[in-house]
C-alpha cells in the first residue's frame, strides 16, 4: 500500500486519470440503475387463485409453516401446490373446487402458491413441475397423486385414502371381494383384547403405501375381525396377512423371514401379485411408456369408457372374465372358481388340486421343407420317477427342464413320423443325460384339439345360444400370448382414432390387438353381444391361421378422382393400382421427404405427357399417412414401381442407380408396358415426342447457357454501376459538405455586409448631419464676416450712430 501511495506521489497525473476513472464509474453505474428502476416494474403482489366460495384454503402467499396447523385440524388433507401462470394448474383448479365442495366434511383442502419468490414454499421446496398434490392421512404422507387432473379420478384417489381398507364383516363380502379381478390382500385381527392391535396400524400404513405405488389402487386391502370369517380361507393366527392368488397357491405373510413392517408387507404384496390386466396412461406427448409395452410381444387393447366413481362397472367386469377364461391355464383354478358361485364357501387353499403336468406349446420343425407348414404340438414334462407335482408345486417349467426335454424330443425321429400322421397319442421321450435324467417328455399334435378357425363375426347366428370359442386357458396353447391392456376412452380416444376407430363414439368399446414385431393390428368390429364377439376375436387371432383381416389406416378418399395425377389411399389402392386394364405407375413419397418434392415437377410433365390415353394412370401414395400390404411397401423414398396391365404380380421397379428423369421414366416405361409395345404407332409417336422433347431440352440448356453468360455480364456492369454509384455518391457527399461550407461563409459575409451596410449608413447620416451644420456654420460665419466687414455707406451710419461712444468698444462687442 506505502508503495501504491509513493508510485502516486512521484506520478500525481497518474492518480488523477485514477479518481476521475472512479468517479465516472460510479456516475455510470449510478445512471444504469437509476434507468433500470424505471424500466423494470416490479412483481405484483398475488392474489387468490380459488374462488371465495370454494371450501379451499388459499395460501396465495405461500405461507407453507400454516400447512402443519391446517393439516393437524381433520385426519385426511390435501394439499395443492400450484403457479399462477401454469396451464395445468389452472386447468386442474375447477376440478378441484368440484371435489372440495363435495368432500369438504372429510377432508382438509389446502392450495398453497409456490411461486411467489416472497414466500416460504418457493424457498424452501424444490418443484420442477405444477401442479402437485399431496394427501396425508394423519400422520401418513406425503401419497403423491399422479394420475390424471380430473374430479372423478381425483375423488376416487381420495376416497381410497380415508378408506384404505375395506371391512369384511361376513363370508359373503369376502366371497364379493375376492370375486373382482383385482388382487386382494386381506388380514386378520382381533380386537377383543384392545381397541387397537399392534399390528392392524402397519397393515392400515402398507395399504397407504400401495397407494404410493398406484394411485388407481389396482392392490385392494381389506381387513377381518371375525374368526368365523377367518377359518373360511383357513386363517387361524391373530395379525395374520393373507394374499389371494387365481392362478396359483394363494399366500401368507411370512413374518419369520421377513420384518412385519409396512414397506415389507407392500413390497411382498406387489412382488407375488397376479395380474390379468394392466391399466396404462400415456401421456399424450412424447412418452415411451406405448413402446415400451408394445415391444414386449402382442397386446390386446381395449379402449372403454371408465367411470371412477361408478361402484358396478359392468363392462369392466365382463372383460375381467374374459381375461381370466384366457389366463387360467390350470383347470383347477376354474373349479376354485366354479366353486365361489355355488353358494357354498369352500376355501382356496383346501380345494383339492389335479396333479398336471407343465405344458407348453412347440412350433416343431418341418420335415418336407417343400410344405409351407409346422407342426403345432403340445410339450409336456412329467418326473418319470414317480414324484409328481405336488398340490403345492408350481406347474410351471424351468428353462432348463424345458430346453432338455426339447434336446431329448428333437432326437426321436419315430415322433416326426407320428406327428405328420396327425398321431394323437403322446410318445415318451426319456433323456439320456444328466442332470435331467428324471424328466420325460410327452408330446401330442394340437390339430385335433384346436378347432377350424372361428367364423367372421358378420357370420355369427344372431339366434339364442351361438357356437362360442372356447378360450380357457388359451394362453398355454398358443405362441401368441396376449396382453390385456385399458386405457381411458375419455382420456385417450386420440390414440383409439389413430388405430382405427370411428368417429367420436366415447361411450362404446374399442378393441384392437397390436402386434408391433409385426407391424400388424386388427380391429374389432363389435355392434352387439360383446362377450362372444371378444372371445371370437381373440380364438380367431390365436389359431396357427388367422382368418383376420389386417386393418390399415389411410386417409379418406379424395373428391376429385378426375386429376391428372391420382391421389392413392389405403382404400382405393387395390382399385386403382391392381385394376386389370391399366399401366399404372405409382410414385411413393412422404411429406418430410426433400427429394419427393423436387421430383413433383417431373412426374407432372409425365402426366401431362400421357394425358388423353386411358390405359395409362400415373398415381402418388403417401405411405406417411397410408398404411399399405406389405408386398406393396418399398424401403426408402422416392421410389416408384410400374405395374404392368394383366401382370400385376410383375410390377418393376425403377432403378436406384438411374437418374430420375422425364426421358428415363419414358423409356422405363415404353420398355416394360406391354400395350404400348404392341401399338407400335403409339410408340413411334412417343419415340418421336421423346426426340422432340430432347431438343427442346438441349435447346434450352444452350438458352440457358447463354442466359447464364448474359447474366454474368449484366452483374459484371451492375458490380461496375455500383462502384460508379458509390464514387459519385462519395463525391456528391463532398460536394454537399462544401456548399454546405459556403453556404455558412455566405451567411457569415452577408450579416458581415449589412453590418458594414449599417455602419456606412450610419456614417452617411452623419455626414449629412455634419454637412447641415458645416452649411450652417458657413452660413453663421459669412454672416459673421459681414458684420464684421461691412460695406460704406453702411459704416457711416453706424460711425454716426455711435459717435457719442468709443469705436473700439462698439467693434468689440
Amino acid at each position: 500500500m506505502k508503495w501504491v501511495v509513493n508510485q502516486m506521489a512521484r506520478r500525481p497525473d497518474l492518480l488523477c486519470g485514477a479518481i476521475v476513472l472512479s468517479c465516472l464509474l460510479i456516475l455510470a453505474i449510478k445512471l444504469t440503475c437509476s434507468r433500470a428502476k424505471n424500466v423494470v416494474a416490479p412483481a405484483r403482489p398475488p392474489v387468490r387463485f380459488f374462488s371465495t366460495d370454494a371450501p379451499v384454503v388459499d395460501l396465495f402467499l405461500g405461507q407453507l409453516e400454516q400447512v402443519d396447523r391446517l393439516r393437524s385440524m381433520a385426519e385426511v388433507s390435501l394439499i395443492f401446490f400450484y403457479a399462477p401462470w401454469c396451464a395445468h394448474s389452472i386447468t386442474a383448479r375447477e376440478e378441484v373446487q368440484h371435489v372440495a365442495r363435495r368432500l369438504s366434511r372429510e377432508v382438509q383442502f389446502i392450495a398453497i402458491n409456490c411461486w411467489w419468490h416472497h414466500g416460504k414454499c418457493r424457498k424452501q421446496q424444490n418443484l420442477y413441475q405444477y401442479p402437485v398434490i399431496h394427501l396425508f392421512y394423519r400422520r401418513f404422507g406425503p401419497i403423491d397423486y399422479k394420475g390424471p387432473l380430473t374430479a372423478a379420478y381425483l375423488e376416487r384417489f381420495i376416497q381410497r385414502v380415508i378408506t384404505p381398507l375395506t371391512y369384511l364383516p361376513s363370508r359373503a363380502t369376502l366371497q364379493d371381494f375376492f370375486s373382482y379381478h383385482e388382487p386382494g390382500v386381506v388380514g386378520y385381527f382381533e380386537f377383543n383384547a384392545s381397541p387397537q392391535p399392534p399390528g392392524y396400524m402397519i397393515f392400515l400404513s402398507s395399504a397407504l403405501q400401495a397407494l404410493k405405488r398406484d394411485y388407481r389402487g389396482s392392490m385392494r386391502f381389506a381387513v377381518i375381525t371375525s374368526k368365523q370369517v377367518a377359518e373360511a380361507i383357513s386363517v387361524y393366527e391373530d395379525e395374520t396377512i393373507y394374499m389371494h392368488r387365481r392362478f396359483n397357491t394363494s399366500l401368507i405373510f411370512p413374518r419369520a423371514e421377513r420384518n412385519f413392517t409396512s414397506e415389507s408387507i407392500c413390497s411382498w404384496a406387489y412382488e407375488h401379485r397376479e395380474s390379468v390386466m394392466q391399466w396404462l396412461q400415456p401421456h399424450g406427448a412424447k412418452s415411451q411408456l406405448l413402446e415400451h409395452e408394445l415391444n414386449k410381444g402382442p397386446a390386446l387393447l381395449l379402449f372403454l369408457p371408465f367411470d371412477p366413481l361408478d361402484p358396478s362397472q359392468p363392462l369392466l367386469k365382463q372383460i375381467a372374465d374374459i381375461a381370466l377364461q384366457y389366463h387360467s391355464c390350470n383347470e383347477t383354478q376354474w373349479w376354485e372358481r366354479s366353486a365361489y358361485w355355488d353358494g357354498t364357501w369352500q376355501p382356496n387353499r383346501r380345494l383339492p388340486l389335479v396333479s398336471a403336468p407343465c405344458c407348453n406349446t412347440v412350433v416343431l420343425p418341418r420335415l418336407d421343407y417343400s410344405s409351407r407348414t409346422h407342426n403345432v404340438c403340445e410339450l409336456c414334462l412329467n418326473q418319470s420317477a414317480g414324484v409328481r407335482p405336488s398340490a403345492v408345486q408350481s406347474p410351471r417349467c424351468t428353462f432348463l427342464e424345458m430346453e432338455a426335454a426339447l434336446d431329448s424330443f428333437y432326437l426321436k425321429q419315430h415322433t416326426f413320423t407320428q406327428l405328420l400322421a396327425h398321431s394323437t397319442a403322446c410318445s415318451n421321450v426319456v433323456n439320456t443325460y444328466s442332470p435331467f435324467s428324471h424328466f420325460s417328455a410327452c408330446c401330442k399334435t394340437l390339430r385335433p384339439s384346436f378347432p377350424s378357425p372361428a367364423p367372421p363375426l358378420e357370420a355369427l347366428p344372431q339366434a339364442p345360444g351361438p357356437q362360442v370359442a372356447n378360450i380357457t386357458g388359451l394362453k398355454c396353447r398358443t405362441n401368441k400370448t396376449l396382453r390385456f391392456y385399458l386405457l381411458d376412452s375419455h382420456l385417450h380416444w386420440t390414440f383409439a382414432t389413430r388405430l382405427g376407430a370411428q368417429g367420436n363414439a366415447r361411450r362404446e368399446l374399442f378393441a384392437t390387438i397390436v402386434n408391433l414385431p409385426d407391424e400388424v393390428h386388427y380391429v374389432l368390429d363389435h355392434r352387439e353381444s360383446l362377450k362372444d364377439r371378444l372371445e371370437h376375436f381373440i380364438w380367431n387371432y390365436s389359431v396357427p391361421y388367422s382368418p383376420l383381416k389386417r386393418h390399415l389406416v389411410g386417409d379418406s378418399v379424395p373428391k376429385s378422382p378426375d386429376s391428372l395425377i391420382k391421389e392413392v389411399t389405403t382404400a382405393s389402392f387395390l382399385s386403382t393400382v391392381m385394376d386389370p386394364e391399366k399401366d399404372v405407375l405409382l410414385f411413393y413419397y412422404t411429406q418430410w421427404c426433400g427429394f419427393c418434392t423436387v421430383l413433383n415437377h417431373i412426374i407432372i410433365q409425365l402426366a401431362r405427357l400421357f394425358q388423353g390415353n386411358g390405359k395409362f394412370t400415373v398415381a402418388r401414395v403417401n405411405t406417411a399417412r397410408n398404411d399399405l400390404p406389405w408386398e406393396f411397401m418399398v424401403d426408402h423414398f422416392p421410389a416408384l414401381l410400374f405395374f404392368p396391365r394383366e401382370r400385376k404380380h410383375l410390377s418393376v421397379k425403377f432403378p436406384d442407380d438411374l437418374p430420375i428423369t422425364l426421358p428415363n421414366l419414358v423409356r422405363f416405361i415404353l420398355q416394360h408396358s406391354s400395350i404400348l409395345r404392341r401399338n407400335g404407332t403409339r410408340a413411334g409417336l412417343l419415340e418421336e415426342e421423346l426426340r422432340r422433347l430432347q431438343a427442346e431440352v438441349r435447346a434450352l440448356q444452350h438458352a440457358r447457357e447463354r442466359l447464364s453468360q448474359q447474366l454474368s455480364q449484366l452483374w459484371q456492369e451492375k458490380r461496375r454501376l455500383s462502384l460508379h454509384t458509390q464514387t459519385l455518391e462519395s463525391r456528391n457527399a463532398e460536394l454537399q459538405q462544401q456548399g454546405q461550407r459556403l453556404e455558412l461563409l455566405y451567411q457569415e459575409k452577408h450579416q458581415q455586409l449589412l453590418d458594414t451596410v449599417s455602419k456606412l449608413q450610419a456614417l452617411a447620416d452623419a455626414s449629412e448631419n455634419l454637412l447641415a451644420e458645416n452649411t450652417l456654420l458657413k452660413v453663421l460665419l459669412a454672416s459673421v464676416k459681414e458684420k464684421a466687414h461691412p460695406e460704406p455707406s453702411v459704416g457711416r451710419e453706424f460711425t454716426g450712430e455711435g459717435t457719442t461712444g468709443d469705436p473700439k468698444s462698439h467693434g468689440h462687442s
